[in-house]
């Protein structure tokens, strides 16, 4: 692995934008000198390290996900002092960003709010969901292929990712226009907040009313649907949740799982386009486009980190945690471990162990929307590659070869593209 001198102590993590841009300098650094750090500026300890990542995941009742959507700072009415939080950050829960949200709960609420899901996104509803996926490609490539050119993320990413999801839970075929309106108008992370944007909230708050009044209506007169299993489904103990409880979930699926796959495809498709011999490679053997979507989600993840906070004492890599620690997760990083993978910054299609990666996250928390994200990148490269002779960069837009300038992301936890405009040759009809 290539070591990219960086002195982290002259580096905010948090505001570089150069860092923001491009973070694998400070990724490589930290994994060679200290895969555990405790950052000066805020105090949060940062851990790139793979097999400490993974200690965190898989420790829930030492390291809790409550802040798990915030950043570097708490801002909270009360001292976090004693040997266990439990009790007082559940009590402060309303001041941590997105506190409503599955992702920020802790067990025992967030065993009972997965069942929820868990029961729902079954291997049969996602195999049912693949047919739909594939025709919506389509449809959507219909529109843009004969053009010759495309901007991937606003004609094609976005709009694509709303609709599979959308399928994936059962909203009715009417209502998927509003959804499509609200979600892939919404704008995308930036560098500095320790959120979405602002009209985050709002689109939250939206879908909120939407899906509570959809699981009113199926309690009130059942169907044959998946938002009717959502509102019939029981908490492990037998209590029916709150309408408001379900939606939150619901939600949630549409809210986070549409923006970080929106930025795995455009990812993967920038690393095609601008990649000959890559994109042969797949052309060729379309059984790798599986294995190359999980290499590129082990060397550029769509989310570089999240946080935890500390509720009782602990220690990791040789450091000893108080109560109260900040803790940010740089997955992103661990998908370069060295002492997991060889040559980490180099990408291989044929990497036996990519999918160890960590970018959908481990133990409690793994993503349930994973199965989802990568069909829907599957089937969109596979079309893509299918229907075209050749897909290129845009140098009108991104400039030539050596000398690329990308419209990225600057966000110390999300990667991706805001803009990505290619250029391809339509296959003729047969």
């Amino acid at each position: 692995m290539t070591t990219v001198k960086v002195d982290p102590t002259e580096i905010d993590f948090f505001t570089d934008p150069e860092t923001a841009r491009k973070a694998e300098p400070y990724f490589d650094h930290m994994l060679a000198n200290q895969p555990v750090w405790r950052e000066p500026k805020y105090g949060v300890v940062i851990v790139t390290g793979y097999e400490e990542a993974l200690q965190v995941y898989h420790q829930p009742e030492v390291y809790s996900s409550i802040n798990r959507t915030g950043g570097p700072v708490l801002d909270l009415p009360v001292e976090l002092t004693g040997n266990d939080l439990t009790e007082v950050l559940e009590k402060y829960r309303e001041y941590f960003p997105n506190n409503d949200q599955i992702v920020t709960f802790d067990p025992p609420v967030h065993t009972d709010h997965r069942s929820l899901l868990m029961g729902l996104i079954t291997p049969k509803r996602l195999r049912e969901n693949e047919e739909f996926l594939k025709r919506t490609a389509d449809r959507f490539l219909d529109g843009i292929i004969g053009k010759g050119e495309c901007e991937f993320i606003w004609d094609y990413a976005k709009s694509y990712t709303v609709l599979a999801v959308a399928d994936l839970l059962g909203v009715p075929e009417g209502d998927q226009p509003m959804l499509l309106e609200l979600l892939a108008s919404s704008p995308g992370p930036v560098l500095g907040n320790l959120e979405l944007q602002a009209n985050h909230h709002n689109t939250i708050e939206k879908l909120y009313e939407y899906f509570v009044g959809m699981i009113e209506k199926r309690r009130a007169e059942p169907r044959e649907d998946v938002i009717t299993g959502m509102a019939l489904a029981t908490f492990p103990d037998g209590t029916l949740p709150e309408p408001l409880e379900v939606a939150r979930i619901a939600a949630n699926m549409f809210s986070a799982g549409q923006e970080t796959t929106v930025q795995l495809m455009g990812i993967a498709l920038q690393r095609i386009a601008d990649d000959q011999q890559l994109q042969n490679l797949l052309r060729g053997d379309t059984s790798l486009i599986p294995k190359f979507i999980e290499e590129t989600l082990r060397i550029e993840a769509p989310i570089k980190g999240s946080f935890r906070l500390t509720k009782v004492p602990t220690s990791i890599g040789g450091l000893d945690l108080s109560p109260g620690t900040v803790v940010m997760l740089l997955h992103g990083a661990a998908g370069r471990d060295p002492r997991l993978f060889d040559n980490p910054a180099e990408f291989d299609v044929l990497r036996a162990n990519a999918r160890q990666h960590l970018a959908f996250g481990r133990g409690i928390h793994t993503c349930p929307g994973a199965p989802l994200a990568r069909a829907e990148a599957v089937f969109s490269i596979q079309r893509f590659l299918d229907r075209t002779e050749q897909i290129g960069i845009s140098e009108e837009h991104h400039g030539p070869e050596d000398a690329r300038e990308w419209d990225l992301i600057r966000s110390y936890k999300f990667r991706g593209h805001n803009k990505l405009y290619l250029e391809y040759t339509a296959k003729e009809a047969s």
